[in-house]
């Protein structure tokens, strides 16, 4: 999978996919991210990337020549023909707000391209004419949309095959089953008296599962009880939490 980011402060990335998972993933030619300068496709000398808003208002406004320009370039788009195959997202605070459900549609996609707002944000005919999508990370406001194109990869390349050790991982993760995940343990069996449950030294698979999934239910009802509503719940779990609460 291929990711495309246009931003005016590409060096904000250095070192964010250099690391760890997703440094593994992209030598194994699992994904690939490729950093656009948007100042690159600018026609002025001093590369102007933004304006003062008509009208007046607080802050500089990105302009929307260089923008198009540096996406429709790398997409390859014919400016009289913007219906891209490859979704291309507006990163900002007005967009809808990232979930797993949003991180496992996009990770359906061989492509993507995330535009990254700064300022006060990009000129409106960006996000009429242009993004096919906008995404948000959260009910607060940023300085520009980078950190919030770090978070959308990072979310969407772990979920593709071959990126996590273990492929059954993303399944079990919070909100992957619309449940936060329960506790985990590993060695000393016994820290400072704090003793790891019995049953998950029992070597019982099906206790083990059951336990793990009452400590999903009980973690969720505790933390984020808002989310237990559109669970998908058995009938065993609606008696556990009845039980519980």
């Amino acid at each position: 999978m291929r990711f495309d980011i246009f931003t005016l402060f590409p060096e904000i990335f250095a070192g964010v996919f250099d690391e760890s998972i997703l440094q593994r993933a992209r030598a194994a030619g699992l994904i690939e991210i490729a950093l656009h300068d948007i100042r690159d496709y600018t026609t002025d000398k001093h590369h102007v990337t933004d304006d003062y808003p008509y009208a007046g208002g607080g802050g500089m406004v990105m302009k929307p020549e260089p923008i198009f320009a540096a996406v429709e370039s790398v997409l390859q788009l014919p400016i009289s023909n913007l219906q891209s195959p490859t979704p291309i997202i507006l990163l900002t605070p007005q967009g809808r707000v990232f979930n797993q459900a949003i991180a496992r549609e996009l990770a359906q996609y061989p492509r993507l391209a995330l535009i990254c707002g700064h300022y006060e944000g990009v000129d409106e005919r960006v996000r009429e004419h242009l993004a096919t999508d906008e995404i948000s990370i959260g009910d607060y406001v940023l300085t520009g949309g980078e950190i919030p194109a770090m978070v959308v990869v990072d979310a969407v390349a772990r979920l593709i095959p071959g990126v996590l050790g273990d492929p059954a991982a993303p399944a079990h993760d919070s909100h992957a089953s619309g449940l936060l995940e329960g506790a985990h343990y590993t060695r000393p069996a016994d820290f400072r008296g704090w003793k790891v449950p019995d049953v998950l030294l029992s070597g019982n698979h099906a206790q083990i599962a059951a336990w793990r999934r009452r400590a999903a239910l009980r973690r969720t009802l505790e933390r984020r009880p808002d989310l237990i509503a559109k669970a998908d719940l058995s009938d065993d779990d609606r008696e556990f939490l009845k039980s519980v609460f």
